[in-house]
Order: structure tokens, then C-alpha cells, then sequence
């Protein structure tokens, strides 16, 4: 339910015929100015922030099929609105959202057909900046197609990008790289840069019917829109009247200012699902790490993992310590063999005969726990949607709510059938796939059901839309610290927050306690302390969290476990305290509608001592902090099982000395005695 707490207000707009060659306006705040200007033959816009340059001139515009690049002659009006609302999440990182921003809506002329008359939509928050086009102009029905987009993003000054390459064999799967920013080459976003005085991310937000935005640099200090094209080479296909995703830039003086923003959320529409009290946040366990560790298959035989027997000892586990759900993989046919070269041989309906599916769904609910489902594609998209309704038909029919999906396929190799019987290969996160994602996401919330995505096209704030779009994937998970060539470093999780999770909530599968699973190598296993793994669960967001290790893992340290049972995953405020990308963070958050907090802290391959500061509980108030850490002997390499847990008393006038080992961690409950 949204509630408003304060009116939108719109200023005066006004439309001149001839209006000036430059229109500016401010944030909110006046931290920022942005300015948008025609010269040339050209739009461009530029940003200020505190009378300093943020980002230069840098261009506008698209380029159409059958047209030249568009000469932008003039400005021929514009219109200014503020707006000042408060909204409520239904789930969420943060409960009440401020959407506070000011918005400068700018016509212009071109001259080519289609860009004769588009306006340059841009909102200025304090703490970034969000634009679109609107190619209102074009005729209604008729068909366009993009070829390029011109957009230019140029960072004034010296920064350091964290980043990877885009358009590479594993999706969004690789680690994160630090480099200047004039040694990037082509880059995915969220896109991260960092100065001395400033920090910048750069994504995108609302991404519908689109192409996923690149970064190209072109130049010094030059990055261009970069959009992942079909098969043939065109990059996006629409009919006009369109409008694109919001391109945005999150602008903040430390790097905790960014995680913190939410500006993607509310650049895009309120939900659109009415009542979605039946979108539910919770914790799951289940058959998954099992078949990462080679103890059992997702295929038939021998070592099926997902049998009736094992999934009810999931389901007892679940029911006897507090977890909502449970995951079964390789339920249904079609895993035997290459099951991603042969995507298209998958069932969603028939199960495999040790699965019996309406057993264990009664033996679920008699348990008060929730099957998770799940749909493996291998990228076979059109098998996929010729089962679909289907498949959630008999998920809806058994009780399940939520439905993990996957698209394990090499990327760029995404088939899409031609009418013709011809065979395209497309990118994973194209136009195409990204229609097929809206289409999942839509029939799921039709029959009641939230997705969790992997392999996914990447968040873009449509969670506020379609709430039953929970969480996803799109980063290098805990089943690479399975894998072992190599895993996670350390450090993994301390960029993370600041890259990937600024796009939105993301499934990391965390909760390893068996950190060796019988490696002796540390790069070939989980490369982080038991006390690390906890501290995941406050500092990687996500509404939907798995205690992903084996159930016998859990019972050998059930004192740490209690934390995992105890941490929600829906939040009434969040707060970054302390954070520097690469090295550590340390975060805040509230549980919804209770009094209690959590802290969780990580640092990368070096030990660290931070001093937190607890003026983020509530004055006056006492709590008992509980608190899961290192022990003074742990060390990710030597040591990572070595933790303890400690008690005290503390008030928001109060400060912690937190001590963490190399690859550790502190998580910390606060409850409330008053």
C-alpha cells in the first residue's frame, strides 16, 4: 500500500517557441546543477555539484534505422516541476521512501522524421540524477528501430572505475577489477567510480522493452551508452509514441552514500500488482549445495538429490528451526546429460519418479513450511514459454509461492527461433531477453507467485512495479566458492555492495559453515570465516536469504546458527555506517515493525579494528547486543571455523570496537529490553 505524506507540488511549467539554447535547473537541495544545452548541431547536458564540475559537456540523443545521425538545431520549449512524496515499500531495504526531486523537462527539435520533436527528461535528486527520452513525436503504431544511442556520460577529474567486462562468456559472473578510468575498455553496470573527493555510480533504471545499457569508452574520461543488440545488429526495436529506461548517475561524497541512495526505486512506477500481501520475505534452506559439492545430481540415479525422503529431511529441518521455505533442484525431467545444450528437453510439469510432488507439498504445509520451486531453462526460452502457464498452474496448485528461475547458457547464445526455422543466437540481456524476463515476471503474478531470478538481465528497480520480482543473481554467488577455479577472494564481498547490489537485492546464498567442504586449497574453497558468513546476511540485501549450507553443518554449530534464525530479510530503515570499497563496510538495519537491530560487518583479506559508533539505536533505549565475531585466532586461511559470541549491554550513546580477522567478520543482534 502506498501512502503520501506530503503533495507533489508542480511548479509553473512554461513553453516558449524559441526558448534559450541552455535550460538548467537544481536539485531539491542545491547540491546539484544540471544544465541541458543545444550547440552544433548537437544536445548535450552537463552536471555541477557545490559550483564544481561533476560531469562534462557530454551528448544526447539516438540514432534511428534509414536516418543520419540527428543535427539538434534548437531548445523550442520547456517545463519545471518539483515533486515531494513519501511512499511506502511493501517489502523492502527500507520501508518509507522520500522521492524528493526536481524535474526539468526539455524540447527539442532534430531533423530527421523521427527525432523532429522528442523531449530530454531529467530529474536532479541531492544525491544524483536520472534522465530519459521521450520520443513523443513519433506516430503511434509506427515501427522504429535504434541503432544507436548517443548518450555520454564524462566524469570531470581523475577517477578509479570498478568494474568487468561486458559481453563475456558467464552473463554478469566475474569478479570486480579496480583501474583508472581511462583503462577501461567496455564495461556492464552498475559502474562504479571513485576519487578522493567524490564517488559516482552509473546504471540505469525502469529497463522495459529495451536494450541493457554498456559502457563504451570512447575517449579520455569518455564513456558511451553501449546497448546489447539482437542478433542482427539493431539494437532496439519499438513503436512510437516510446520512452527509454532512465539513465542515472548516484552521486555521493563517501561510498556509503551511494548504497544508501534510493534513487533507482523511485525512478521507477508504483506497483502496478494491487494487493501483493501474498509476496512474502522470508528464509529458505534446500537441496542446492549438495549438488555444488558433488554429493548429489540434479539428473536421475543413484545420487538424485531431489527424491521425496531427502526433500522431506529439508522440510523437517525447515519446520524444527524457523525457516519459511525449502528449494528442491532437479524436481523435473530433462536434467540428464547436457542439460544446457539441450534446454528445450526440460519439463516443467513432469517430475521425475522418485519426486512425488503432491506428497510433498502436503507434508510441506502439515509442516507450516513452503515449497520453492524452481525452473531451470539453459536459455531454451521458447520451451520455457510454451510451459509456462502450466508450470504455474501446478506450483499455484501445490502452495507455492516462489518460483527460482535460471538461464545457465553461454552468453550470445540465447536461441530465438525465426518464423522462417532459422536459429538466432541472442545476448542474454538484449531486448529479447529482456521482454521475456517482463513476460515471467507478469504471468508469475497472475497466479500468485514471486520470482527469484539467476542468470538474470540486471535489476533495474522494477521490484517497486512488479513487487513479486524479489531477488536475483547477477554476480559471481556462493557457488563459485563451491566450484573452486578459483573462488571468491575476500574482497568479493566488500565491493559487491557497492557495484552489483546498487542495482538491487541479490541471492548470494549465504551461510557456509563447512567452509573447506573437504578442500585443503584455500582458492579452492570458501574463502571467508564461519563469523564472515554470518554478516552476509545484514550486509548483502536480499528479501528472500538461504541458509544454503547442509543441514548437518547447521546442527555441529548451533549457536552461530541461532543468528541465521534469528536476522530477518524485511527491513524498516537501513544504514551504511562505515565503508571503504574493496576493504570493509559495516551496516545498520531495523527490523520492520519491531525494535531491534542488526550489524553486519565485513573486511577483505587484511584484519581490521573499526569503531562503530551506535547512535543509530533509538535514545534512550537499552538493548542487548549480541554479538557473533572472530575469535582473536581466526584467519580465513588457518583458522575460519574459530568464532565466539558475546553479550552486553548497550544504549545509541555507545560505541563498539569491532575486531575482524583476515576474510572475517561481526554480526550483530541488538535487542531491545525496553
Amino acid at each position: 500500500m502506498k501512502i503520501w505524506l506530503a503533495a507533489c507540488v508542480a511548479c509553473a511549467a512554461f513553453g516558449v517557441a524559441h526558448a534559450a539554447a541552455k535550460q538548467c535547473i537544481d536539485s531539491p537541495g542545491k547540491v546539484l546543477e544540471v544544465c541541458i544545452s543545444t550547440s552544433g548541431g548537437g544536445a548535450f547536458y552537463e552536471v555541477r555539484r557545490a559550483g564544481h564540475a561533476i560531469l562534462e559537456r557530454a551528448a544526447l540523443g539516438i540514432v534511428f534505422a534509414g536516418e543520419k545521425v540527428p543535427q539538434v538545431s534548437r531548445i523550442t520549449g520547456s517545463e519545471r516541476h518539483s515533486h515531494d512524496e513519501t511512499w511506502e515499500q511493501p517489502w523492502g531495504e527500507q520501508r518509507m521512501i522520500r522521492d524528493r526531486h526536481s524535474e526539468l523537462r526539455v524540447k527539442l527539435h532534430g531533423d530527421t522524421p523521427n527525432s523532429d520533436a522528442f523531449d530530454v527528461v531529467m530529474r536532479a535528486f541531492d544525491d544524483g540524477f536520472a534522465f530519459r527520452y521521450d520520443y513523443h513525436g513519433i506516430a503511434p503504431g509506427k515501427p522504429v528501430e535504434i541503432t544507436d544511442e548517443l548518450t555520454q556520460f564524462r566524469p570531470a577529474g581523475e577517477y578509479r572505475a570498478w568494474w568487468y567486462e561486458a559481453y563475456h562468456k558467464e552473463r554478469d559472473e566475474y569478479l570486480y577489477h579496480s583501474s583508472t578510468l581511462n583503462e577501461v575498455t567496455r564495461a556492464e553496470t552498475p559502474f562504479t567510480l571513485e576519487s578522493p573527493q567524490l564517488y559516482l555510480a552509473i546504471h540505469e533504471a525502469a529497463l522495459v522493452d529495451y536494450a541493457s545499457m554498456t559502457l563504451a569508452r570512447t575517449g579520455p574520461n569518455t564513456l558511451k551508452a553501449d546497448l546489447m543488440p539482437w542478433s542482427d545488429g539493431a539494437k532496439v526495436r519499438r513503436t512510437g509514441p516510446f520512452i527509454t529506461p532512465w539513465r542515472m548517475v548516484l552521486v555521493g561524497r563517501t561510498p556509503g552514500e551511494l548504497v544508501d541512495s534510493r534513487i533507482e526505486l523511485n525512478l521507477n512506477e508504483p506497483n502496478k500488482l494491487g494487493d501483493v500481501s501474498w509476496v512474502k520475505p522470508g528464509k529458505f534452506v534446500g537441496v542446492w549445495w549438495e549438488m555444488h559439492i558433488n554429493r548429489s545430481t540434479w539428473g536421475s540415479g543413484e545420487q538424485h538429490g531431489a527424491t521425496t525422503q531427502n526433500v522431506e529431511r529439508y522440510i523437517d529441518f525447515a519446520a524444527r528451526y524457523g525457516f519459511n521455505g525449502v528449494l528442491v533442484e532437479g524436481w523435473n525431467t530433462g536434467w540428464d546429460g547436457d542439460w544446457i545444450a539441450h534446454g528445450d528437453q526440460f519439463s516443467y510439469t513432469r517430475t521425475y519418479p522418485d519426486f512425488d510432488l503432491t506428497a510433498i507439498a502436503n507434508y510441506a504445509h502439515d509442516k507450516g513450511v513452503q515449497l520453492i520451486g524452481h525452473h531451470e531453462t539453459a536459455g531454451a526460452v521458447t520451451n520455457y514459454e510454451a510451459q509456462m502457464e502450466d508450470a504455474f498452474a501446478l506450483y499455484q496448485e501445490h502452495g507455492v509461492r516462489v518460483v527460482k528461475t535460471g538461464y545457465v547458457r553461454p552468453n550470445g547464445t540465447i536461441i530465438r527461433p525465426s518464423a522462417d526455422g532459422s536459429v538466432n543466437h541472442e545476448w542474454f540481456a538484449g531486448q529479447y531477453m529482456v521482454r521475456h524476463h517482463q513476460h515471467v515476471v507478469e504471468t508469475a503474478a497472475r497466479y500468485k507467485i514471486a520470482v527469484d531470478v539467476h542468470e538474470p538481465v540486471k535489476d533495474t528497480g522494477l521490484r517497486r512495479t512488479y513487487p513479486n520480482m524479489m531477488t536475483r543473481e547477477g554476480a559471481r554467488g556462493q557457488e563459485y566458492n563451491a566450484w573452486g577455479d578459483p573462488t571468491n577472494p575476500p574482497e568479493h564481498v566488500v565491493i559487491l555492495p557497492f557495484t552489483r547490489l546498487l542495482g538491487g537485492p541479490m541471492d548470494f546464498t549465504p551461510g557456509i559453515f563447512d567452509v573447506a567442504h573437504g578442500k585443503t586449497d584455500v582458492a579452492k574453497r570458501v574463502q571467508s570465516t564461519l563469523a564472515n558468513q554470518l554478516a552476509l546476511y545484514v550486509v548483502i540485501y536480499s528479501p528472500l536469504h538461504m541458509a544454503a549450507d547442509l543441514p548437518e553443518n547447521y546442527l555441529r554449530h548451533l549457536d552461530a546458527f541461532q543468528f541465521i534464525r534469528d536476522v530477518p530479510t524485511d527491513w524498516e530503515r537501513s544504514k551504511t555506517l562505515s565503508a571503504q570499497i574493496g576493504d570493509y563496510i559495516v551496516v545498520a538495519r531495523q527490523q520492520r515493525n519491531g525494535p531491534d537491530w542488526y550489524l553486519g560487518a565485513l573486511t577483505d583479506e587484511q584484519a581490521r579494528k573499526l569503531d562503530v559508533s551506535l547512535d543509530f539505536l533509538a535514545p534512550g533505549k537499552r538493548y542487548l547486543a549480541q554479538l557473533y565475531r572472530d575469535a582473536p585466532d581466526a584467519d580465513y586461511r588457518t583458522n575460519p571455523l574459530a568464532y565466539e559470541i558475546t553479550e552486553r549491554t548497550v544504549t545509541a550513546a555507545d560505541r563498539l570496537a569491532l575486531t575482524l580477522a583476515p576474510g572475517g567478520g561481526t554480526a550483530i543482534r541488538f535487542k531491545a529490553l525496553e
